[in-house]
């Protein structure tokens, strides 16, 4: 059987000879020549037929601003189709699998692996897993919405292309669509003339979840039902598996913009959304339901429901009983729609909660299978009871969060008008402080007067204040859990019980609606936190807000910040081990760990393979619920495509499934300590090296000279700022930017830097290859650590970077860059060794892509460079600037 009906190397070279038209068209041949001639060189280059660059550089150095532009959105616009291409391969390579049943981490894979156990186990396994992706707004997608949309209908025209049998005429119909959206594209406006505002981050993260996610969760609970029918004919039943969350419009930290304005916002379209797309489902519903009534029994039950709703709803009563004469369950559905309509509304008959619709949803299930119609409420009814199982009536509940010093200010000032004074006392006195707060009856600060207390606390009070009434008004469930940023004593997590007390969010010891989740980021704080999370747990008034809160805390672990602090071997080695630490002193106090894994989009802030990373924890922390971050363009790749999506989601519940089943038969994996002492030994001398690289004289100055920093600054990517308090040092420096700037520059610095001198601390100690060899084939954590880096390693090109390096004052490029560039060939070397391949990526389909935009990428950063040179640069050069940075994003892939 013949599924598609092309390839990604046409796909290529059809986009490529199309973009190429456009250009002409809408520029002149002139400007098509010297993009050629760029192409062309560029590709010389890379396979050896030029001796250097340099016929690059003397083309770009005489080209006026306007070619200049050109250029720049030129390479920028082909980048974007070609990721189309590879999207499209991915696709294929998916169905492919399925088709032929040779698709790794599938569900059927999982279900196998779940039938090693009896069915009781193996239904424990489904009732401790729960996945939470969560979905935040860091700015590294750097493209606009308007193009988005463009590049999505070339998307579908090339699915069109593909995988439908097309007549002659209908082939040049979309091949001519695909030329109109090209021409469309190279007209639009590339760059933003605007810094985004959260509502439009909270919008851009609405639309993966209501177009994509949507749409796609039903089928994969069928999928994954179908499985484990296979292995356990129909003894086990399936829970709610999955929940989506999102910091966009919620997350205050660092970021003035996100008001309660804004957050209120969120939660109110986002409702609408999810209320909108049931009632969508239902009026389809409508079409397939048209049982007549004379000719089934529904049951007691349903007349009871239908009997109610009439009642509730008297006004539409007589309207539904005249249209559908004799079909209940089209009376039942249009009903059900109405009360969809009035959930938020003044007038009375809406759904209360959402129990409610999953109530009627219930109804109209036992029905269908009482009349022996199974079928249709497997195929139409269990798919939507699952979306509204998963997406409730707020689409994704959000997260508040904001860093501990506001949290902290804030107490202290409301403290301070009632006499107390907070400021001077010390831990201890805080804590003593705080939970004779929480544990009294009386309210002892007012959070509705915000006078007389700074700005910042104002908002801290006035964000509390609403709070409750947004858990009145759009159900506890929309807004639940709340981040506390930089964690680093009791206190901090106590100063949001207490606030959270006082706006009647938590009332002890029956009510606590909020999980407070302290985000341990920094080393002091990872190395700290059994005395952190230990005086918690034996605080009276935490124990009962845990208790009443199910017994499960949440702890947040920060990837991006650890790794910028401690680089990236000590980071990621000090993450394992706390995060077993972290699951030994849970267990010491019965209390259910979930961990929530900040990571990003890039190596070096905790990306990769998520399949592979959540295989890799440490067993005695897969309690079975975990929650991720989803950030910047790895939102756009994992979620943009609905076959893509679908893939992804089951691999995190083929990871998931097998990882908990795991942990259940060996709680603590069975790892040599030998191996963890190998690890100490490189980890404390990678973290010595790499701190002493940032704290060397004249690092952040070279820094800002050999990365595009400053411009990334300025760039209308984020709502938020670069920095969090505007100084110009890496330790304030956000993450986001510290890892763009690198990548950008093709030295991919935070994810392989000390990798090398850490290796070579163990072997120069008396170790031998053949123990990391071991290490990498037996050990998952290691396996993917060095994997993740060897990626990073990879995609880093130091020739480029060195055209980087030369923007720098001549004594700071003497200082750092070799000094990198031999850390950087180390490293190359002892990856290769240690994992016995020739290269340092083992994914060839990954080599292959980079292989193909290589050549493309380089001319855009050389063009970079060279506007990077200019002391003065007119409002087009700096656009121009602006639109690199974009373009290679987009080449690169994976920015931050």
């Amino acid at each position: 059987m013949r599924l598609h009906d092309r390839d990604v190397r046409q796909d290529v070279r059809e986009l490529g000879a199309l973009l190429g038209d456009v250009l002409e068209d809408q520029t002149s041949r002139s400007a098509f020549e010297t993009v050629e001639t760029l192409r062309t060189s560029a590709i010389d280059y890379r396979d050896g037929e030029l001796d250097s660059r340099q016929p690059l550089h003397d083309e770009l150095n005489g080209l006026t601003p306007d070619r200049e532009s050109i250029v720049a959105r030129a390479f920028t616009t082909y980048f974007e189709l070609i990721n189309l291409a590879e999207e499209r391969e991915r696709v294929r390579a998916i169905r492919t699998g399925s088709h032929e049943e040779t698709l790794d981490d599938s569900l059927e894979t999982a279900a196998e692996e779940l039938a090693e156990m009896d069915a009781e186990e193996a239904q424990q396994v489904l009732d401790d897993v729960l996945i939470e992706p969560t979905f935040t707004a860091h700015p590294t997608e750097a493209r606009r919405k308007t193009v988005k949309s463009k590049l999505r209908s070339v998307s579908n025209h090339l699915e069109t292309l593909d995988e439908r049998r097309l007549t002659s005429k209908e082939q040049s119909q979309v091949e001519r669509d695909i030329d109109a959206e090209v021409t469309s594209l190279w007209q639009t406006p590339q760059v933003r003339n605007r810094r985004p505002e959260p509502e439009d981050e909270a919008r851009n993260v609405q639309w993966y979840l209501e177009n994509t996610l949507f749409d796609i969760v039903g089928e994969v609970y069928d999928e994954l039902d179908d499985a484990l029918v296979e292995e356990f004919d129909d003894d086990l039943d399936i829970p709610k598996l999955f929940e989506f969350r999102s910091w966009a419009g919620s997350d205050r930290d660092g970021n003035p913009f996100v008001t309660p304005e804004v957050t209120e916002t969120t939660l109110e379209r986002q409702r609408a959304v999810v209320l909108d797309r049931y009632a969508g489902e239902l009026k389809r519903l409508s079409g397939v339901l048209s049982q007549d009534g004379a000719r089934i029994e529904v049951g007691d039950r349903f007349e009871e429901s239908l009997a109610a709703d009439f009642e509730r709803l008297p006004g539409l009563a007589e309207e539904v009983d005249e249209r559908y004469p004799d079909e209940p369950y089209r009376q039942k559905l249009k009903l059900m729609r109405e009360r969809l309509r009035r959930v938020g509304d003044v007038r009375p008959g809406g759904y209360d909660d959402v129990a409610e619709l999953q109530d009627d949803l219930d109804v109209l299930a036992q029905s269908l299978r009482a009349n022996d119609a199974d079928s249709v409420a497997e195929a139409h009814i269990d798919p939507l009871a699952r979306k509204v199982d998963t997406f409730g009536f707020s689409l994704a509940s959000l997260d508040l969060r904001d860093h501990q010093e506001m949290h902290t200010a804030a107490v202290a000032e409301a403290l301070a008008r009632e006499g107390i004074d907070y400021e001077s006392m010390d831990e201890d006195e805080r804590m003593e402080t705080l939970t004779e707060a929480v544990l009294q009856d009386e309210r002892v600060i007012d959070l509705e007067d915000q006078s007389d207390v700074s700005d910042d606390a104002a908002r801290v009070l006035e964000r509390f204040d609403r709070l409750a009434d947004w858990q009145e008004e759009f159900g506890i469930e929309a807004i639940d859990t709340y981040a506390i940023s930089m964690t680093e004593e009791p206190s901090h997590v106590m100063e949001v019980l207490f606030l959270a007390d006082q706006a009647d969010v938590v009332e002890l010891p029956g009510h606590c609606g909020l999980d407070i989740v302290p985000l341990l980021e920094t080393e002091s704080a990872l190395s700290g936190a059994r005395r952190i999370m230990g005086t918690l747990y034996e605080n009276e008034a935490y124990e009962m807000a845990l208790d009443a809160r199910g017994n499960t805390q949440e702890i947040m672990l920060g990837y991006s910040d650890s790794n910028k602090e401690n680089g990236f071997l000590a980071a990621n080695w000090s993450l394992y081990k706390n995060q077993r630490r972290l699951a030994e002193i849970c267990d010491d106090f019965d209390v259910t760990m979930r961990l929530f894994h900040g990571r990003g989009g890039s190596i070096s802030r905790g990306g990769g393979p998520m399949n592979d990373a959540l295989l890799s924890l440490p067993n005695s922390t897969v309690t079975g619920q975990v929650k991720f971050t989803e950030q910047g363009e790895a939102i756009a790749e994992k979620y943009g495509n609905q076959r893509i999506a679908e893939r992804n989601v089951e691999q995190m519940l083929n990871a998931q499934l097998r990882a908990r089943k795991r942990s259940i038969e060996q709680p603590v994996e069975d790892v040599p300590e030998e191996w963890f002492d190998v690890m100490d030994t490189m980890a404390d001398a990678a973290r010595d090296e790499y701190r002493d690289l940032l704290e060397t004289e004249g690092f952040v100055q070279y820094f800002e000279e050999a990365t595009p920093i400053t411009v990334i600054e300025n760039l209308n990517m984020g709502s938020r700022p670069a920095s969090r308090s505007g100084e110009r040092n890496v330790e304030d420096l956000r993450a986001i930017p510290w890892v763009f700037s690198w990548t950008q520059s093709r030295c991919i610095l935070p994810g392989w830097y000390a990798l090398a001198t850490g290796i070579e601390a163990y072997l120069d100690n008396g170790g031998d290859v053949e123990t990391l060899q071991s290490m990498y084939e037996e050990w998952p954590f290691f396996r993917t650590k060095l994997d993740n880096a060897a990626m990073a390693l990879g995609r880093t090109d130091m020739e480029i970077a060195a055209e980087y390096a030369d923007l720098a004052t001549e004594d700071l490029r003497e200082q750092f860059f070799p000094r990198v560039t031999d850390e950087y060939e180390r490293a190359i070397d002892h990856v290769v060794e240690i994992t016995g391949r020739d290269h340092p990526i083992d994914r060839e389909w990954l080599r292959e892509s980079l292989e193909r935009r290589n050549p493309y990428v380089d001319p855009l950063n050389l063009l970079q460079t060279h506007l990077l040179k200019q002391t003065h640069r007119t409002d087009l050069e700096e656009q121009t600037l602006r639109l690199t940075v974009k373009g290679i994003a987009a080449g690169m892939k994976n920015t931050g």
